[in-house]
């Protein structure tokens, strides 16, 4: 099938590369020329696992890049829209690129096509999208308006779009859901997991995944419901984790015995420093204030939000009441990504807390696997920046974990505790046991877990070369 895709960001990037991966003939449209000539070129502008190699595989061929989308859409049967959808000062999603498309495409349409939304929007977006294509004189009958959410996480957006759990598709006729169900037909037909050169499957991969059928309203919801949700589990987890701390327990062992249940399960059961991203903090807003639109005032979602920027400032309290004053302090930090695995920094609890830092009078050395370039790129203070970990931990008094990239989990301990100053390892991620860390002479600090420390030495001193250490 012919498809464009409008939108060029991480949504319709790794939509339009894998329906190509899929068997269609795919147009990207975007209007940012500079964009559009890096793809061209072969430059891959975000750091996603498979990406280049199927942008590699199909740019040129069943991938194209282009700016004209009328063209585009003359030409397409299916047109995705994967435009942004920023929030407003209000908490609302800014639909105004949508609706500038939908416009566009009104134009341009010369005989029948559906219309999907890709991007997170907010429910009746869709019946907002076909009236602004009727107002411009489009037969009713040669278009119809479907939502189908997407549920790609950074970092693994390739095999998540690949081998989802589930494929919404939000349709009010049969017409339209065939055309969805066309398009979607390798995955759910499996025809795509017989290929030799399919993407590797992941851990857990339901294959061939299911495909769920609604109105339009409902994938609307399911998409912010499920966002929000997902949400609600990190901040519920992470006010547990505070409760682990002042009464003595453990939070790794408290979500072990609540993630086995089959009703709960174990994912985004992680207490950290809070979520962060382009996706929940925008999502959970947005969702708030359609429930406020439709008179329906979601507290449970305020204090969703609340527990999330409570969990940095515990953070940051947990790095004072580690090293006693701030002001002079060096330290390293392992992690500016908002999670592992991606280079996107937005909403990340990881910056927020280095600018808190800095303003406190520190001065820090950072690494992270992929998101340095971006980072420069906001960032105007006197942030240092390593090119290792190792590096990064070099003579600083401290030692920041704030992103859970998999080499910050397997780093030479030994080799750790001569680079430091001291050694004294903050870790907001939970990525070691206490009691290695202990034994290898560290004082370790985590989430939801009591400190530990060297054995014999007292919590807030530690022996270090024969040196007493404050």
């Amino acid at each position: 099938m012919r498809i464009a895709v409008v939108g060029s960001g991480h949504v319709g990037l790794v939509a339009g590369s894998c329906f190509a991966d899929l068997g269609h003939d795919v147009i990207v449209v975007d209007n940012d020329e500079q964009k559009l000539a890096a793809l061209k070129a072969g430059q891959v502008p975000i750091h996603e696992k498979f990406l280049p190699e199927l942008l590699n595989r199909h740019r040129g061929h069943r991938l194209q890049f282009s700016d004209n989308l009328h063209e585009a859409v003359r030409s397409s049967a299916a047109i995705f829209i994967a435009v942004g959808t920023p929030t407003t000062n209000r908490g609302e999603a800014d639909l105004s690129f949508v609706e500038s498309v939908a416009r566009e495409i009104s134009g341009a349409i010369n005989d029948y096509k559906v219309v999907i939304e890709k991007s997170t929007v907010p429910v009746y977006t869709s019946d907002w999208v076909r009236k602004i294509i009727l107002r411009n004189g489009t037969d009713p009958d040669s278009f119809d308006v479907a939502s189908n959410p997407e549920f790609l996480r950074e970092g693994t957006a390739v095999t998540d779009f690949l081998f989802p759990d589930r494929i919404v598709i939000g349709c009010d006729n049969d017409r339209c859901a065939e055309v969805l169900r066309e398009i979607y037909a390798p995955l759910t037909g499996g025809s795509y997991y017989e290929r030799g050169d399919a993407i590797p499957r992941p851990d857990r991969a339901n294959i061939p995944p299911p495909m769920i059928v609604t109105s339009t309203k409902s994938a609307e919801l399911i998409k912010h419901a499920s966002n929000a949700f997902l949400a609600l589990k990190i901040s519920f987890i992470n006010a547990v984790a505070s409760i682990c701390e002042s009464v003595g327990a453990n939070v790794n062992q408290v979500c072990h015995g609540v993630g086995t249940d089959s009703r709960i399960g174990p994912r985004f059961l992680n207490p950290g420093i809070g979520y962060g991203g382009s996706c929940f903090p925008k999502d959970v807003l947005a969702f708030r204030a359609v429930a406020r639109e439709c008179g329906y005032d979601f507290r449970l979602l305020d204090e969703v939000m609340r527990i999330n920027e409570d969990q940095r400032q515990r953070f940051l309290r947990k790095v004072r009441s580690a090293l006693w004053t701030l002001r002079g302090k060096r330290l390293g930090v392992l992690g500016l990504a908002f999670k592992g695995g991606t280079d996107d920094i937005r909403e990340s609890p990881a910056i927020f807390l280095v600018q808190a830092l800095l303003q406190e009078g520190c001065t820090i050395t950072a690494y992270d696997p992929a998101a340095v370039e971006r980072t420069r790129e906001v960032m105007i203070s006197n942030l240092k920046f390593a090119n290792s970990a190792y590096e990064a931990a070099s003579g600083a008094d401290a030692l920041l974990i704030l992103t859970e990239w998999e080499e910050f989990a397997n780093l030479d301990l030994d080799r750790l505790n001569r680079e430091l100053k001291y050694p004294i390892v903050i870790d907001g991620r939970n990525l070691y046991d206490p009691e290695v860390m202990a034994a290898n002479g560290f004082t370790y600090y985590s989430v939801g877990r009591a400190a530990s420390h060297p054995d014999g030495v007292p919590a807030g001193s530690i022996l270090k070369n024969g040196v007493k250490k404050a």
